[in-house]
């Protein structure tokens, strides 16, 4: 299970096409060395760019972690409806400033949950072998690890769908609608707080 921090309100749930400008700007604002952990590699702005254009392919799933309405954390699950039997792909960013306080975790167990609730029978995890959070996921996860030249494979198995897990996801897309929503409000409220009080700034004495 996650494990985030008590005060931390992190809201996670699946993104789709629409959020294509917060996705962009969440790989924008990571730092070098999080950009590399991501792509396994060096990779331009340009690059970055091409990459979200693409990422709602029709075999992807991505999640997000928001917190106070901005995304600070993704996961992506990639090849979740053409490999049979099922195989998929998953990989994580998380902004630098919001690292180590178990939204990596949140994200993975989201992400897992969903991949288990679609028949997926092997999750593939590939990450540089410097990247101690993706090694830390993997062994506490249980993953069958692998060791390359410059890289490094985990392998989990998800067991079939259970009440439990088909729980988690539908659970989890409603607590994130209703965290995005109030998320939304707060801000519109603010917003509208600030008008008022901008117009009795200017309202002429009588």
């Amino acid at each position: 299970m996650s494990d985030i921090k008590p005060h931390l309100k992190v809201g996670i749930h699946r993104l789709y096409s629409s959020d294509k400008n917060k996705i962009r700007a969440h790989f924008m604002r990571l730092d070098a060395e999080s950009r590399r952990s991501r792509f396994c590699g060096t990779v331009s702005d340009g690059e970055v760019v091409r990459y979200v254009d693409e990422i709602f392919g029709h075999d992807s799933i991505t999640c997000g972690a928001l917190i106070d309405g901005k995304l600070r954390g993704i996961a992506e699950l990639r090849g979740v409806y053409y490999a049979r039997p099922a195989a998929t792909e998953i990989a994580f960013s998380v902004e630098k400033d919001w690292q180590n306080r178990g939204i990596g975790d949140a994200l993975f167990d989201r992400v897992f949950a969903i991949a288990q609730n679609r028949g997926v029978r092997m999750l593939h995890m590939l990450c540089l072998r410097d990247n101690n959070r993706m090694k830390r996921i993997a062994v506490k996860h249980n993953a069958e690890v692998s060791y390359g030249l410059d890289g490094i494979e985990a392998v989990l198995r998800p067991d079939w769908p259970t009440p439990l897990s088909i729980a988690q996801e539908v659970m989890g897309e409603t607590s994130g609608y209703v965290y995005d929503m109030t998320a939304r409000s707060c801000m519109a409220l603010l917003q509208a707080g600030r008008k008022a009080m901008q117009a009795l700034a200017v309202r002429p004495a009588s």
